[in-house]
């Protein structure tokens, strides 16, 4: 069950940064060119928003039954001192949570806006906050606190 999430969560990682890139990518061209705000405006929200929600399910699942962050619960004081342990039982945790909230709230705020100005500015704003937290919290292979691969395998 936990090799199966872990493999899902990598997955769906990628359809987040894709999507995140490709709202960014209108946002900003629709702000800073005036373009009116289309359909296919509002299905980059609508997806970004879908997949970074189903990431948060599953990442929430993760963490209830991960052997590191059961690690990291039942010996904070400890786990506190190793990168690791600290990584996904407290830091990644927090920051995806941040970043979903700001995606959420950027999404909101857009969904309800009027004009389509407002509507790209308040999806580029979030959105780039949202992008800055999930780029820097995933364990890429290059990261400083801990490392895991660009995508898992069945």
């Amino acid at each position: 069950m936990f090799s199966t999430l872990l493999i899902f969560h990598s997955i769906v990682r990628w359809g987040i940064l894709i999507s995140l890139v490709v709202s960014l990518f209108f946002a900003y061209r629709g702000w800073l060119k005036n373009k009116p705000w289309t359909r296919f405006d509002n299905y980059c929200r609508i997806i970004t928003v879908s997949f970074v929600h189903i990431q948060l399910i599953i990442g929430f699942w993760l963490y209830l039954i991960s052997p590191i962050v059961d690690y990291f619960l039942n010996n904070f004081d400890e786990a506190l001192h190793i990168t690791q342990a600290r990584f996904f039982g407290m830091e990644h945790i927090t920051m995806m949570v941040l970043a979903v909230s700001f995606i959420t709230i950027g999404s909101s705020i857009a969904r309800r806006t009027k004009d389509s100005k407002k509507k790209f500015k308040m999806i580029a704003i979030w959105y780039t906050i949202a992008f800055i937290f999930i780029f820097t919290s995933i364990p890429w292979p290059f990261s400083p606190f801990t490392t895991r691969p660009y995508i898992r395998f069945f």
